[in-house]
């Protein structure tokens, strides 16, 4: 039959294929397209004859093309034809479908969506044909039946499509479909419910079918809804994730049932999906800015929901993309900063961290990427290095103008900006570590911006080189070339870039061998460069190389353990180097370094600094350094017993025009002798002592050492015989740094004093308690001592800011402590006598004390001090541990009014005491955060030796605030002349210090707020400063433990009822509930600090209401929107409970007679920014009811009412008040001086009286949402506002009169000249609106 058919439909005329094939039952016509398409010959032409011979004129036609119609879907679907065919068939059905007529189409389509509804597509392909089918009959302009209806071609389609949607889809054939929507013209709406039932199927799909899926959604947002693609996306995505580390988190938890996704597989479909979204915003530029829009939005509302580590992969994979990489850096910035600072205001307040206890903080999120990106996301990782460097170029730390860049390196970073340099270092290192491709390109980068940016603190990228070095020194090797094109650059940069710079490279050099020799050449050029930061870059390179290049047979890193900073690199890798190499190496620096001696004194002074760290890391180079200084130092030595002074001074200066410079800085030359003979004597004495060396050797390095302690007890015996006068110093000499004279006199003078404390620490260390020795010091003392006080005195006369400067002190800090210690602490018997040589000198045991002060300040500054170990953090912290200890047994057993009655000038010792432990607490919590549990640890002395395994920081804390607490009570219990306001505010300051070591949940917070408000509600303290620190530890306390709103109030009725009403003839009733505010300090000390900690409350409302205004702008498409009503009722609460109060706090202030000036003026400021915020809570209250039916809650009418009640009549009342006062001042100022008075004081009256238009107008602008609101809502809150006179324009009868009066004087004297009286009229027309303008005000 079949081919009868083709032979017929060959014929021109069809009226023989039309018999032919109505004779055909329905049946037999569907077997025969299944046989022939089955055997695969010519189907094509036998559909093309059926169709031949049923035209769609005919009714039987239609019905039989019907036939072919549902009969091929079925077949094509059935998987049993080759693809091939099934395209041969699809495609010929697809040109034939546009002649069918509107009804045939619409039942066909009918039929489609039956077969998508029952699941039984394979393929897909016959969809093809659907979308054709869907495209003619939008198409088709007659009536078709639907229902009982009738609707036309576009209206059926849109109802098979909702049909469509809303039935159930095997997840088989969801990317066919979504293929398919592609090729139908489809409206706004049509296409966003399409969209969101793809989305919606997301789930129901198997992992690896994702992308596809997602590829073909992206296709299809050509068309539109772009942002519910995205959205849908970006959120299915970030609930896996979430899903995946709850898994990770409780692993036993899950269900069995719940299918867990492989981790890998996970990361892996998101690469893929994240490319696909990528290439198509390359052709689609619009599908990227929409990206950016929608996560900006999302942002605002949810920022946990906008940046997941999916969708910042996405955004950094897209930064790629020159075009957008700006708009997408700056939004992940102002994110990261919003971000740190949303965190800051939390930890800051109890009151927010009850509302939001999940912190959201996208610093993790971004580094979550980093550590993602390791499976195979190489498309992320550009991004990843760009951003990094962008955060650290952004936020890099900032140069004070002229100043030295504060260093962020050592501390805590506080500020949001450090914490986002911070990450972007962490970014670019956890990078480094992930991903070995991009290593030598982030390597580059660093190296570039280290000499690029010379002029700019570069502390950051060299502790991020640091970093990248320790993690893989070896992968530098490969990058070796750009190291030593760095090195050639050694030159231009200043020295901390250099030291900075060779400390980081330090472990490459110990591994390659081509880098050390560049460096050397480098360095040894530099040496003899003209540029003075060039020589001494050059020795701090050497003193460098010679600290790490050992020597054979010196000792063990062990017995002079010091790390030489984060990137010392444990292994010993150099060993396999030749250790006579190694020696012939650093003899031949040394001999490099020696030239540098003849050098300026700021590159000897880095020698002397450098050569003892050289000593105690590389032994055997002992006596080539020894004889060095021995020769240097007998340049300025005079041998003669009897010649006095000891030293030649004058050699130590040079003359240069009018000019006088130190050269050689003597005073460290002895201090390095010293240190290096008193290690010499301990370490090697040892050694040698165990082992037979060689004779000769031995007798000449104890030649040297006999040298240098003949000559520093020589030295010694004549400073003590040495007056002033030897030196040339004496009180008449001149030391003013204008003179040439002068200048040289302060360098003696200096020199004389480094000298004494040389030699005060070398004669204590050896004396081993004699009581001979002890007697030394205190006669070197009394040299120094003389000095200092002459310098002291002429600093004061010249009130110059450099002789003000006390001079650094050359004792080290290990020495410090020891002297301490022994001084106050040590009971042993024998050494009572010898000690009590120093113990009687006062002054001695105050400068001991000042010295530990200045040591500790330089810590805190720079993070280091002078000296040996200086640069050794775990060295400095036991010395400061020791220095603590001693202090504060020195505070607490001696109280300054015991020590006060013998003073006779300067600080007493204990306030002295005090102050250091002030500064060493400041400094432990900045430098060593880590070890604070170590720290208090270390001063409980009556914890003994127990384990440090678990301290409780707050107990031991607690502990110590306990003993300061006592020395405060005491204070206050004292008489008026023994009350130290110095040491009060010390003692407030401490403890406000020690408190952040506090955990304010604990017991003993709540302990230490109980008693700080006890002592402000008893203490009527009149010293402003005391008051003012005292006020400031409770408020920031009290923030801890709850909102400080109710605090306020007292305070502000406080005030009110010491400073008497505006009103004269209100009695104010006296509610004294703290004692510390009294006349004296009510105001501007109390009335500023309740001020400022009002405006701190009203920030968090301010941030409050925004939250609110995003999170209830949220609620309309959240799911869990039951939940977000609750918060957003808890956030409502909050706000207008806060407010409420602070309401009544701002009612008191207003009616109290403040006095003229910042009081006033702040609180006008204050008041104008609560209507902006009581505005801005209207207008989000506006905003809900337009978008939801609410009615505004009782509470928000209650405050309403109360602003209507107790502030806005008394803010006006308030204002009359002020420009009263005003207009006193005004009139006072006339009385005195016409002329110059009016203008100066006009000038300050508008000044002060700027905030009154502003408030005014803030009050109208309430009161004008207020009217709003009373619309939307239908309820009148307006009847609680009563309008005030106060704004209209007032004519002041009785002045009136008197201006006329005036103005008819000058008039008939100018009567005469009529020129004249014109021009008076003018000048009179212009000043007449200033005189009612300043009358007014």
């Amino acid at each position: 039959m079949a081919q009868r058919i083709l032979a017929l439909a060959a014929e021109e005329p069809p009226e023989r294929l039309q018999e032919a094939l109505q004779s055909l039952g329905e049946g037999e016509l569907g077997d025969m397209v299944t046989r022939q398409a089955l055997k695969g010959r010519e189907t094509a032409a036998l559909l093309r004859g059926i169709f031949k011979g049923s035209p769609c004129s005919q009714q039987s036609g239609v019905l039989r093309r019907l036939q072919v119609y549902k009969h091929c879907i079925p077949l094509v679907e059935s998987g049993d034809l080759h693809l091939g065919k099934v395209s041969e068939i699809i495609g010929l059905l697809m040109l034939e479908a546009r002649q069918l007529p509107g009804h045939a189409l619409a039942e066909l389509a009918t039929l489609f969506v039956d077969v998508i509804k029952g699941g039984s597509l394979s393929n897909g392909k016959s969809l093809e044909l659907f979308s054709t089918v869907l495209t003619a009959l939008a198409g088709s302009k007659e009536s078709l039946a639907y229902g009982k209806g009738e609707l036309n071609g576009e209206e059926f389609k849109k109802q098979l499509i909702n049909t469509l949607c809303s039935s159930k889809w095997d997840p088989r054939s969801v990317i066919h479909l979504a293929n398919m929507f592609r090729d139908i013209p489809l409206s706004g709406e049509e296409l966003q419910f399409v969209m969101e039932k793809v989305l919606r199927m997301f789930s129901k799909l198997d992992l690896q079918e994702i992308p596809p899926l997602v590829y073909q959604l992206l296709l299809l947002s050509a068309k539109g809804s772009k942002k519910t693609v995205l959205e849908g996306i970006i959120s299915f995505f970030n609930q896996l994730d979430k899903k995946q580390k709850e898994e990770q988190r409780a692993p036993q938890s899950v269900d069995l049932e719940v299918a867990t996704m492989p981790l890998d597989q996970l990361r892996h479909v998101e690469g893929t999906v994240i490319l696909h979204i990528v290439s198509v915003i390359n052709l689609d530029q619009d599908l990227g800015e929409e990206l950016i829009r929608h996560l900006k939005t999302e942002q605002q509302k949810d920022p946990g929901r906008a940046l997941c580590p999916f969708s910042v992969a996405l955004l950094l994979s897209v930064a790629v993309k020159h075009r957008l990489q700006e708009q997408i850096f700056d939004f992940l910035k102002t994110s990261i900063t919003r971000s740190c600072k949303d965190l800051q205001f939390l930890q800051a307040s109890k009151f927010l961290q009850d509302l939001f206890p999940q912190q959201y903080d996208v610093t993790t999120v971004i580094l979550e990427v980093v550590k993602n990106s390791a499976f195979g996301w190489d498309h992320v990782t550009q991004g990843l290095v760009d951003l990094g460097f962008s955060l650290m170029e952004s936020y890099e730390p900032k140069k004070p103008f002229g100043g030295k860049a504060a260093d962020t390196s050592y501390g805590l970073s506080k500020m949001p900006a450090q914490q986002a340099c911070r990450l972007g270092a962490s970014i670019l290192l956890e990078t480094f570590k992930v991903h070995e491709p991009i290593r030598s390109d982030i390597l580059e980068q660093v190296l570039n911006r280290v000499l690029t940016k010379a002029a700019s603190p570069v502390s950051h990228f060299i502790d991020l080189l640091s970093n990248i070095v320790v993690s893989a020194p070896l992968v530098l090797q490969t990058s070796s070339s750009k190291v030593t094109e760095t090195f050639d650059n050694l030159s231009f940069l200043p020295i901390d870039t250099v030291q900075g710079l060779l400390r980081a490279v330090q472990p490459l050099l110990k591994v390659s061998m081509s880098v050390r020799d560049s460096l050397i050449l480098v360095l040894q050029k530099a040496i003899f460069s003209r540029q003075l930061d060039a020589r001494k870059a050059a020795v701090a390179g050497f003193l460098l190389l010679l600290r790490n290049f050992k020597v054979l047979g010196s000792l063990s890193s062990s017995q002079c353990s010091q790390a030489i900073g984060a990137t010392q690199v444990q292994a010993d890798v150099h060993a396999c180097y030749n250790s006579a190499a190694n020696e012939a190496f650093c003899l031949e620096i040394l001999g490099s370094l020696r030239r540098c001696l003849s050098q300026q004194a700021d590159v000897r002074l880095m020698l002397y600094e450098g050569f003892y760290d050289v000593l105690r890391r590389n032994s055997q180079l002992a006596s080539s350094i020894m004889e060095t200084l021995l020769s240097q130092i007998k340049q300025y030595y005079l041998p003669q017993p009897d010649l006095l002074p000891p030293l030649k001074l004058e050699g130590c200066i040079m003359a240069q025009g009018d000019q006088i410079f130190l050269q050689e800085p003597l005073a460290h030359l002895l201090c390095c002798i010293q240190h290096c003979l008193a290690w010499y004597k301990s370490t090697v004495h040892l050694c040698q002592g165990a082992e037979d060396d060689d004779d000769d050797e031995e007798e000449e390095d104890v030649g040297f050492e006999q040298n240098f302690e003949d000559m520093l007890e020589s030295v010694t015996r004549r400073m003590i015989k040495s007056e002033l006068e030897d030196f040339e110093l004496d009180k008449s000499a001149d030391f003013s740094l204008s003179t040439g004279v002068g200048v040289k006199n302060n360098i003696y003078a200096i020199q004389v004093m480094g000298i004494c404390e040389v030699l005060i620490e070398y004669n204590f260390n050896i004396g081993n308690f004699s009581k001979n020795k002890f007697e030394d010091v205190l006669g070197l003392f009394t040299c120094y001592n003389k000095l200092s006080e002459i310098l002291k005195e002429k600093a004061g006369k010249n009130k110059s800011t450099l002789g003000n400067k006390t001079a650094r002190s050359f004792l080290s800090m290990g020495f410090v402590s020891t002297l301490l210690t022994n001084l106050f602490r040590n009971n042993t018997q024998s050494h009572e006598d010898s000690l009590a040589v120093l113990r009687s000198s006062t002054e001695f045991l105050r400068y001991a004390v000042s010295v530990a002060l200045q040591k500790v300040q330089q810590l805190e500054e720079t993070g280091q001090t002078d000296g040996p170990d200086g640069q050794n953090p775990e060295k400095m912290f036991q010395n400061l541990c020791k220095i603590t200890r001693v202090l504060l047994w020195r505070y607490t057993s001696i109280p300054t009014v015991v020590e006060e009655s013998g003073k006779k000038k300067g600080k007493s010792i204990s306030l002295l005491c005090l102050e250091g432990l002030l500064r060493i607490f400041n400094t432990v919590q900045q430098l060593y955060t880590a070890r604070i549990p170590q720290f208090l640890h270390a001063l409980d002395i009556t914890d003994g030796d127990a384990e440090e395994t678990d301290i409780n920081v707050t107990e031991k804390a607690a502990f110590q605030i306990r003993q300061f607490q006592r020395s405060l009570v005491n204070q206050f219990s004292s008489t008026e002349d023994d009350f130290n306001s110095k040491e009060t505010q010390s003692l407030i300051t401490v403890l406000s210090t020690l408190s952040k070591l506090l955990d304010p949940a604990s017991q003993q917070f709540l302990q230490f707020l109980t008693w700080t408000v006890k002592i402000c509600k008893e203490n009527a303290l009149e010293d402003i400063a005391c008051c003012k620190g005292l006020l400031s530890l409770l408020f920031s306390l009290h923030v801890l433990y709850k909102s400080p709103v109710s605090l306020l109030r007292e305070l502000a009725q406080d005030i009110h009822a010491c400073l008497g009403d505006i009103d004269q003839d209100v009695e104010v009733e006296s509610r004294s509930h703290f004692a510390i505010v009294n006349a004296k300090t009510a105001a501007p000390t109390v009335c500023l600090l309740v001020l400022g900690q009002a405006d701190k409350v009203l920030e968090e409302v301010d941030w409050l209401i925004k939250k609110l205004t995003s999170v209830g702008s949220d609620t309309s498409g959240n799911k869990n929107s039951s939940q977000a009503s609750n918060q957003t009722q808890a956030l409502e609460k909050g706000v207008i409970l806060q407010l409420g109060t602070l309401l009544t706090v701002y009612h008191e202030l207003v009616q109290t007679a403040l006095p003229a000036g910042s009081c006033v003026d702040a609180l006008l400021r204050s008041l104008s920014k609560t209507y902006a915020i009581l505005t801005s809570l209207i207008k989000h209250y506006i905003q809900a009811c337009r978008s939801t039916s609410n009615t505004i809650p009782g509470r928000l009418e209650k405050l309403v009412k109360l602003s209507g009640s107790h502030l806005t009549p008394q803010c006006y009342s308030f204002i009359t008040y002020v420009q009263v006062k005003s207009q006193s001042v005004n009139n006072t100022a006339k009385k005195e001086d016409e002329a110059a008075a009016i203008s100066t004081v006009m000038a300050k009256v508008l000044r002060e009286t700027k905030p009154i238009p502003n408030l005014i107008f803030a009050i109208e602008q309430y009161e004008k949402f207020l009217i709003h609101l009373s619309k939307k809502s239908k309820v009148n809150l307006m009847q609680y506002m009563k309008l005030s006179t106060s704004r209209d324009f007032r004519i002041n009868a009785s002045m009136l009169d008197s201006a006329l009066q005036e103005h008819n004087t000058e008039d008939a004297e100018n009567e005469p000249d009529n020129d004249q009286g014109s021009t008076a009229e003018q000048t009179d027309e212009n000043q007449e609106p200033k005189k009612k303008r300043r009358r007014k005000k």
